[in-house]
């Protein structure tokens, strides 16, 4: 006995559909065709969206490929952030300040790199929690794409001060000078006083929340520095609270896993694809969020 498994229409897709989709290494674990194809769905768009693992050696070939082949645009996740800003053909303010791009918009011969993961951290920030980050203490671990992106939205919403933790200083300086006067690099004591800590590293996918990795992989901020008055947010989202953030919970914090910038995130993209308000509640429903 065999099932069958429909995703849409028997007519669809056609020889007329359109295709958009995500690049990264790996992508099994991503939601983004959910929140894509659900937004193209509300919004009656005969357009596909699919995940491609591209290593990063195949990088500029897929890209190539991606161009030639008219695709509407691509997203562009770990690990693959810079070197798609690098190749694009024009870049928006906020990649050419950060060096990083989450999204490619295939305009004729023209490849147009933007980055919206800081926009959707602020949009979960003050949907989500809610938080204003104007006038508050601000940290960020990490120095990454998705941290330097952190960076300089909470710095451009108003943040008294960001806080920067990094293993690597020379990278949090970096970080840290995208927005000056604001940025500053950390020693992972001074969070305590923050009033917002966001973990842009990947280490809460660690099934042990990195405790027992190498020293390489081990969590920068002990999270039972963290507690009550604070927002402590985990921008991994699978899953949907980490141990580190788990604990941060227990220890009396405000926890926010990192679904709400994803959608966030990804509905700006929409919005520059489309030209059309990204049907939040329904890409929201697509991944089981609220």
């Amino acid at each position: 006995m065999t099932s069958e498994v429909t995703t849409g229409p028997a007519s669809w897709p056609s020889a007329s559909t359109r295709l958009a989709g995500l690049l990264g290494h790996p992508v099994r674990h991503s939601l983004s065709p959910r929140l894509h194809q659900a937004a193209y769905g509300a919004l009656a768009l005969d357009w596909a969206y699919l995940a491609f693992d591209v290593a990063p050696s195949c990088l500029e070939a897929a890209l190539r490929g991606a161009s030639a082949l008219g695709m509407i645009g691509l997203s562009v996740t770990m690990p693959h952030k810079d070197a798609a800003a690098q190749f694009a053909t024009r870049r928006s303010a906020v990649v050419r300040l950060l060096g990083a791009a989450n999204t490619l918009t295939f305009s004729g011969r023209q490849i147009v790199a933007d980055n919206t993961d800081g926009a959707g951290l602020i949009a979960d920030l003050r949907q989500g929690v809610p938080f204003e980050p104007s006038g508050r203490r601000c940290a960020v671990i990490g120095a990454g794409g998705a941290a330097r992106a952190a960076v300089v939205a909470l710095a451009e919403a108003g943040a008294r001060e960001v806080l920067i933790v990094n293993r690597t200083p020379a990278r949090a300086f970096k970080a840290a000078s995208l927005v000056p006067g604001r940025g500053r690099v950390a020693r992972p004591e001074e969070l305590d006083a923050a009033d917002l800590v966001v973990n842009a590293t990947p280490i809460g996918m660690l099934a042990d929340g990195g405790r027992g990795g190498s020293a390489s992989d081990k969590v920068l901020v002990d999270a039972s520095r963290l507690g009550s008055g604070q927002i402590v947010v985990d921008l991994v989202y699978d899953p949907p609270v980490t141990e580190w953030l788990a604990q941060a919970a227990a220890n009396g914090a405000r926890i926010r896993g990192g679904l709400g910038m994803l959608v966030h995130q990804a509905a700006l993209q929409v919005e520059l694809w489309t030209g059309s308000a990204a049907p939040l509640s329904v890409m929201w429903r697509a991944v089981g969020g609220a």
